[in-house]
């Protein structure tokens, strides 16, 4: 099951998106790094050399920390300074939406936030352990906006960090009011075996309002919540409320008919979840099931 929700994962909203191509751009200058915290003053207090010309300023080079007394990061510091950013990143990858949210930083450590967001946006799909570790040092720096707790709270759900995705996604919630990651959260609590909490964010007034492709995704998290609980029959009839024969190719379509075969073949019903499978494949132009692999599967069970 753990599976099958990562692979079906709700697509959410809050995700830092690059724009465009999704590639980063090639900036003419290296983007400050900002920080710098913890490093020795080189302002007024500089060591001065002892022995024959006590009162000679000590130079650059001349004092170093003895290698024996050199402390690895904590883990503290080491979240605080995230993955290595490269230099093509440069933060105006990012959506204006997102960047106005951080106008009201300081310039470089703006641009540092951003680009650990925009780096967090890039890999989420590819190694999300190391997006997240980019948007925990956005976080660390930027723990009030809202957007960067949003960004940590996908980045951790699409690593598999639940209960951390879900406490993120709470806390941007309660900052500016949004609803759009309900789905999301409701399965971080199937994540977190708590299907009755799941049941609860699905039952939420603002579903009502969702528009197709996030009632979609709350639809399919229900679903999955009904399974978890044994409750098949209560899995199908929520997913036969939805608009399954919907003429639109959209992804939410695919999903949703994907789910709704993927519990006929769970409660037993071999020959319609291979219809819906079949069904499924049609309008999955993009590939992102395995839809045909699962009805040649079914195929030859029903058939052999």
């Amino acid at each position: 099951m753990a599976e099958d929700r990562r692979s079906q994962r709700p697509a959410g909203k809050g995700r830092p998106t690059t724009g465009g191509s999704g590639r980063p751009s090639t900036g003419s200058g290296r983007p400050s790094t900002g920080g710098g915290k913890g490093r020795p003053s080189t302002g007024g207090g500089k060591p001065r050399e002892r022995g024959g010309d006590r009162d000679r300023p000590a130079r650059k080079g001349d004092w170093k920390r003895p290698s024996d007394e050199q402390h690895p990061r904590t883990a503290d510091q080491a979240r605080y300074d995230g993955p290595d950013l490269p230099e093509e990143i440069t933060g105006r990858e990012l959506d204006r939406s997102i960047t106005q949210q951080l106008r009201g930083l300081p310039e470089k450590l703006a641009s540092r936030v951003a680009r650990h967001l925009a780096a967090a946006g890039i890999l989420v799909d590819e190694d999300p352990e190391t997006a997240y570790q980019h948007a925990l040092a956005a976080r660390s720096r930027a723990s009030r906006i809202a957007v960067v707790r949003e960004a940590t709270g996908e980045a951790a759900y699409a690593a598999g960090h639940f209960a951390e995705a879900l406490s993120e996604l709470r806390a941007a919630k309660r900052m500016n009011g949004a609803t759009d990651y309900l789905p999301m959260m409701a399965d971080c609590h199937r994540a977190l075996k708590q299907p009755e909490q799941a049941l609860k964010l699905a039952k939420s007034p603002s579903v009502a309002n969702f528009a197709p492709e996030q009632k979609a995704e709350m639809t399919i998290v229900e679903a999955g919540a009904r399974r978890d609980m044994g409750q098949l029959d209560a899995a199908l009839r929520t997913l036969e409320l939805a608009p399954l024969l919907s003429k639109s190719r959209s992804p939410w379509v695919v999903r949703l008919r994907y789910a709704y075969a993927d519990t006929l073949q769970a409660a037993g019903r071999d020959n319609d979840a291979l219809t819906w499978f079949h069904r499924t494949y049609a309008v999955d132009s993009e590939q992102l099931t395995d839809a045909s692999e699962r009805a040649e599967a079914l195929e030859k069970r029903v058939n052999g």
